[in-house]
């Protein structure tokens, strides 16, 4: 990044052109992906690239998450299963994980721990985005 030229400044403000107001932001997001990256990097050096990449999100399933679809659908959906076949595996009725795909119902703790063990992904991922 460029200098960045000081347009105005008192004991209390400093007054910058928006382009420089702009980079500075930039950097600072750059700054929190680095420590991330790297992360995700080690993590994919520990399982092996493979197991690592199969949790990444593509763009289209990302916009699905952004546009409100529930996220276990979509994680049940990314590994290929069924509804029924994922109820069995984390010892639920189907129309218990139906009402939690359609918000029907919230979901207890328990049930969002079982079905991350059946779809062999963390627990936060799964919850649904508050409205």
């Amino acid at each position: 990044m460029d200098a960045i030229r000081i347009i105005e400044a008192t004991s209390e403000t400093v007054t910058i052109a928006r382009a420089d107001f702009e980079a500075l932001l930039q950097a600072a997001e750059d700054a929190e992906d680095v420590p991330a990256l790297a992360a995700h990097d080690v993590e994919g050096a520990r399982i092996g690239k493979a197991k690592a990449r199969r949790d990444d999100l593509t763009v289209e399933e990302i916009e699905r998450l952004l546009a409100g679809e529930n996220p276990v659908r979509l994680w049940r959906q990314k590994r290929g299963l069924s509804q029924r076949a994922l109820a069995a595996a984390a010892g639920m009725q189907p129309g218990y994980l139906a009402e939690i795909e359609t918000g029907r119902q919230p979901g207890s703790v328990d049930a969002y721990q079982r079905l991350s063990a059946a779809l062999d992904v963390p627990v936060h991922p799964l919850l649904p985005n508050p409205a």
